[in-house]
């Protein structure tokens, strides 16, 4: 390698960029992170995953085969960005940022090294560290002892501040419209795709008026027809709907690493007495749920609770996951905040601050009488004396048997 070719460079092509939150609630982040630093002796962190350098930095980066950092001591916090980033990681990051060249594999590295000079206790996520990349850091920094904090990041992320509840709340409204717009492009004939797409356009629209900046990235929508509905995370496909098609809407908006959800049943123009009956049962449980989602409530027991109102109509084999999740910074493909989930093995209560979603689901297999996926999902913001429904779109047979 010649000696004109650099290996690092800051590449603070334009201004800092407004994200969502305030320069108070990124410092309130950086802050809560240093305090459990200092009280566990962590002298840096370098964080690799795409949820917790959003979180922490404000910065989602587009992995591509390339590696990203965001490494925070006690008095910086600097991005490790691509070069084929140019600028926008820097505009984005809530501190500074330093860009590696691709012109040696190991650039990254020598980033990291420079940015943790004297480092004895060095914190990582042990969830997001292949042995291959665990091996590298080992390489660039050897001696230096790794020490998890996947797990105690998550636990803060679990606990949203006022501003990303609105942020969130922003979320859900526009989820609210992708679902307007996928049941105005129902009918028997239509393409799943056809649908997917009126509601993803919906919500990009919508997600670009209100922001004076937004990175438009990453929003989607899966909607799901006949057997297609067995599974809640089924791709889209070509499959035109047929009039008594059990349908599945899932309209997903995604803004700056958020994700929030809009998830119901529906049917095209039509739907048998053992759909309808079946149906009913699952909103009857999904409002059920509702109800027991308040501060102090634990996961287990609410999941526990709602499996005896599916056991009693001889329905707990056809479900086929955990009754909600939190929300945050994740998405389809990274974070999770498995901490809070309504399932029967965790027991955390829930607690102000916490979002967390109530989404029942039964799938009847094909062949039987009623068959397919039945779900319906709200969000819900828990707070010390209350708890507030965010998702307003309606569910239910009254309202979502689409005709033409």
């Amino acid at each position: 390698m010649s000696d004109d070719m650099i290996r690092t460079i800051e590449w603070h092509n334009g201004e800092k960029i407004n994200g969502p939150f305030s320069d108070t609630e990124m410092d309130r982040r950086q802050a809560l992170l240093r305090q459990h630093m200092g009280l566990h002796d962590i002298d840096a962190c370098l964080f690799t995953s795409m949820h917790n350098i959003g979180y922490f930095s404000g910065f989602i980066y587009c992995y591509f085969g390339r590696k990203y950092g965001f490494v925070v001591d006690q008095t910086s916090a600097t991005s490790i960005s691509a070069g084929i980033d140019g600028g926008q990681p820097h505009r984005m990051t809530h501190g500074t940022n330093i860009t590696y060249t691709d012109w040696r594999r190991d650039n990254f590295w020598f980033a990291v090294q420079n940015l943790t000079k004297g480092t004895k206790r060095l914190g990582v996520e042990f969830d997001h560290m292949t042995l291959e990349i665990k091996a590298q850091l080992e390489t660039a920094l050897p001696g230096v002892e790794l020490v998890d904090v996947g797990v105690d990041t998550m636990w803060m992320r679990t606990i949203k501040s006022e501003e990303e509840i609105a942020h969130i709340t922003i979320g859900a409204n526009v989820a609210d419209i992708g679902g307007a717009a996928a049941a105005e492009a129902v009918g028997a004939g239509v393409p799943e795709h056809e649908v997917a797409l009126a509601c993803t356009n919906a919500m990009v629209r919508e997600i670009a008026s209100r922001f004076d900046f937004v990175e438009l990235m990453d929003t989607w929508t899966w909607f799901q027809s006949g057997i297609n509905t067995d599974g809640a995370h089924n791709p889209v496909t070509n499959k035109l709907i047929e009039a008594g098609d059990i349908l599945s809407l899932n309209a997903f908006p995604m803004i700056f690493g958020y994700y929030t959800a809009l998830e119901r049943t529906m049917f095209c123009e039509h739907a048998s007495d053992e759909h309808l009956r079946l149906w009913q049962i699952n909103v009857d449980v999904h409002e059920a749920g509702l109800k027991l989602i308040k501060p102090g409530a634990r996961c287990m027991d609410i999941a526990v609770e709602l499996n005896e109102m599916y056991r009693e109509h001889d329905l707990l084999q056809y479900r086929s996951f955990g009754y909600g999740h939190s929300f945050g910074v994740l998405s389809h493909y990274y974070g999770r905040e498995a901490g809070v989930e309504l399932r029967e093995d965790i027991k955390t209560e829930l607690q102000p601050g916490m979002v967390v979603s109530m989404e029942p689901m039964i799938m009847i297999p094909e062949g039987q009488p009623g068959a397919g996926g039945y779900r319906e999902h709200d969000i819900l913001v828990v707070r010390a004396d209350s708890v507030t429904n965010i998702t307003a779109y309606p569910y239910g047979p009254e309202y979502n048997i689409l005709t033409s």
